[in-house]
C-alpha cells in the first residue's frame, strides 16, 4: 500500500473537484486544424478540389513574419506543395471589402483580401479574378476555417487560387496594412505526413498514465507491507484494504455513473452556449488546484517511500496546522510550477507543464475513485460510450454543430484553450498544431484497468492469467484504432471512447466468459460474490 504523507489539502475535496470538472469532461482526440464543421452542400461536379490546409507566408516591409494557416476552396487553381514553386505577391484589400461587386482598387498582380459575407464565395472569386488578382484570401468572420464550396454553380471558370483564413489571421494582416506597411504573401499547400511522431509520444503518455496509476500503490508501497499482504488470505486482505482506504476512496455505483454522464452533458452544453475567456479561466484555476494536489501527492508519496524518515519532521502553521516540512516544501514548489504554467500557458513550450500537471492529477484521481465491479463499469463506460458518440457525431443534427469539437477547439474562448487534455505538438507536420487526448479518455478506461489490477492482486493471479495486462493492451490497441480513425477521417475529431470502450470492457467481458469468472467480476465486492468466488490462482 502507498505511504500516507500529510497532505495540506483534503483529498475528499480534491476528489469532488476533479470528478466534477475533469472526469465529466470527455474530450475526444481532436486534430487542431481548426476547420469549421459546417460543410458545403449541393455542390456540382465542377467542384472537384479537395479541402487542403494552406500555409500563408508573409513579409512585412521585407521582413518575414510567422506564417498564417488557411484552407483552400473546392474550386480554383491548385496551390503548389513547395514554397519554392510559389510566387510572392503584394496583398491588397478589395473595394468594396466584401468583394461582391467589381473592385475599384488595383488588384492586378496582387493577392486580394476580402471579408466573408454578403454574397457567395464563388462571386467573390469571380470579382477578384475579373479585377486581375493573382489570388483571393477570404477572411472568416470568426475563428476557424470555413469550408468554401461552389454550391450549385455549374459554369465556373475560376483560375486563381482561393483560400480562407481565420479572423485573427485577417486582423494581423489588417493591422500591418493599416500602419502603412507593405505586406507580401506567398500561398502554398505542403503535404502532411501520414503519421506524426507526436502520436507515439501521446500514446506512451496515455498508456503510461493508466499503468502508473494502477501500480501506484506498488510503486510507493514498502516491501514489508507487501510481504504482510501476501501472507493474508483473500478475506483478510479485503478487510484490511477496506479498513485502511475507506476514508479516502470514492466508490462509484450505478446511480453515480449515470449522474456522471448527465452532469457531463450539462457541463458541456454550458461551455458550448456560454463559453468565454472568463469561463475558461475558471477551468484553468480548477485545473491548477487539481494539478497542484496531484503533483504534490505524487512527489511526497515517492520521496516518503524511498526515504522513510524524510516526512517525520513537522512544523505547526496557522490555519493549516501541523504539516511535515517535506510536504510544505513540495507544496510551495508545486504552487510555483502551476503559477508559471498559468502565466506562460500560451508559450510554445507550455504543453510540457500542462501534461505534467494533468498526468500527476490523473495518477492521484484513479486510486481515489474506484469501480467496485464490472456491473458498475459496464453502466459507466456504456453511458460514456454513447455520450461521446452523441456529442461528436449526432449533435450536429440538433445544434447544427458538433458540440464537443466546438468546445474542444474553443471557437468562443477569446484565444484561451481548455486545459483538460494532454497535448503534444506535431513534430513533423508543416502546419504545426497539436495532437490531443481528453482526460476523460484516459480516466474512464483507466478506472476499469485499475479495477482489473486490484482484482488480480486480491485473487493472487499471475500476470498472464489475470486481467490487468490484457486490458492495458486493449487500451493501447483502442488508441491505435482512434489514430486510424483520425487518419481515415482526414484529421477531424474522433470520439475516442468509441474505440476504447470495446477494446477494454469488451476484452474484460470476453476473458471473464472464457475463464468462467464473469459472474464473479460482475458482482465482485458483494456478499454473493464472496460466497461464489473461486479460489485464487498461484
Amino acid at each position: 500500500m502507498a505511504a500516507t504523507p500529510a497532505y495540506p489539502l483534503s483529498l475528499g475535496l480534491v476528489v469532488v473537484i476533479q470528478l466534477g470538472f475533469f472526469l465529466f469532461f470527455l474530450s475526444p482526440i481532436a486534430a487542431a486544424d481548426d476547420v469549421s464543421r459546417a460543410a458545403p452542400s449541393g455542390e456540382s461536379a465542377a467542384c472537384r478540389n479537395d479541402f487542403r490546409l494552406v500555409k500563408v507566408k508573409r513579409w512585412v516591409n521585407g521582413l518575414e513574419k510567422k506564417p498564417i494557416g488557411g484552407l483552400t476552396a473546392d474550386f480554383g487553381s491548385i496551390l503548389p506543395a513547395d514554397a519554392k514553386q510559389g510566387h510572392r505577391f503584394p496583398a491588397t484589400f478589395s473595394k468594396p471589402l466584401n468583394s461582391c461587386s467589381l473592385s475599384s482598387s488595383k488588384l492586378s498582380g496582387s493577392i486580394a483580401l476580402a471579408v466573408r459575407g454578403d454574397c457567395i464565395f464563388t462571386t467573390k472569386a469571380e470579382v477578384a479574378q475579373a479585377g486581375g488578382a493573382a489570388g483571393l484570401v477570404v477572411i472568416n468572420d470568426e475563428e476557424g476555417l470555413v469550408q468554401m464550396g461552389c454550391g450549385n454553380d455549374t459554369n465556373l471558370n475560376i483560375t486563381i487560387p482561393v483560400i480562407t483564413i481565420s479572423k485573427s489571421g485577417g486582423d494581423e494582416l489588417k493591422k500591418s496594412m493599416d500602419d502603412g506597411a507593405k505586406v507580401e504573401l506567398l500561398l502554398y499547400s505542403p503535404n502532411r505526413p501520414i503519421l506524426d511522431y507526436s502520436m507515439i509520444i501521446l500514446w506512451l503518455m496515455a498508456v503510461g498514465t493508466i499503468v502508473s496509476a494502477s501500480l501506484w500503490s506498488e510503486i510507493t508501497g514498502s516491501e514489508q507491507t507487501d510481504e504482510r499482504y501476501n501472507q493474508l488470505s483473500r478475506k483478510e486482505y479485503d478487510a484490511l484494504v477496506k479498513d485502511e482506504e475507506e476514508k479516502e476512496i470514492l466508490q462509484i455505483n450505478t446511480k453515480s455513473a449515470i449522474v456522471f454522464v448527465i452532469m457531463a452533458s450539462t457541463f458541456l452544453l454550458l461551455l458550448y452556449f456560454f463559453m468565454s475567456s472568463w469561463f475558461i479561466w475558471v477551468l484553468i484555476v480548477l485545473f491548477c488546484i487539481g494539478g497542484i494536489e496531484g503533483m504534490h501527492n505524487c512527489i511526497v508519496s515517492l520521496v516518503s517511500s524511498k526515504c522513510k524518515g524524510c516526512g517525520q519532521k513537522t512544523v505547526d502553521l496557522p490555519i493549516i496546522g501541523e504539516i511535515s516540512i517535506l510536504s510544505l516544501v513540495v507544496l510551495i514548489l508545486c504552487l510555483v510550477f502551476a503559477i508559471v504554467w498559468a502565466v506562460e500557458r500560451k508559450s510554445s513550450y507550455s504543453w510540457i507543464g500542462q501534461d505534467i500537471l494533468g498526468i500527476c492529477m490523473m495518477i492521484t484521481v484513479l486510486p481515489l475513485a474506484q469501480l467496485p465491479n464490472i456491473k458498475v463499469a459496464t453502466v459507466l463506460l456504456c453511458c460514456a460510450f454513447l455520450y461521446d458518440i452523441f456529442w461528436v457525431f449526432l449533435s450536429p443534427f440538433i445544434f447544427h454543430d458538433s458540440v464537443m469539437i466546438a468546445v474542444a477547439e474553443g471557437d468562443k474562448s477569446g484565444g484561451e484553450s481548455i486545459p483538460m487534455l494532454l497535448r503534444v505538438p506535431r513534430l513533423a507536420d508543416p502546419y504545426y498544431g497539436y495532437n490531443m487526448i481528453g482526460f476523460g479518455d484516459i480516466l474512464f478506461p483507466g478506472l476499469l484497468v485499475s479495477f482489473a489490477f486490484r482484482f488480480d492482486k486480491a485473487n493472487k493471479k499471475i500476470l498472464l492469467n489475470g486481467y490487468f495486462l490484457w486490458l492495458t493492451i486493449g487500451y493501447g490497441v483502442g488508441l491505435l484504432f482512434t489514430y486510424l480513425g483520425l487518419y481515415l477521417m482526414d484529421g477531424h475529431g474522433q470520439p475516442a471512447l468509441l474505440y476504447l470502450v470495446p477494446c477494454t470492457l469488451g476484452t474484460c467481458v470476453v476473458l471473464g466468459s472464457v475463464r468462467g469468472e464473469l459472474k464473479q467480476l460482475w458482482s465482485y465486492g458483494t456478499d454473493s460474490a464472496e460466497l461464489t468466488a473461486p479460489s485464487g490462482e498461484a
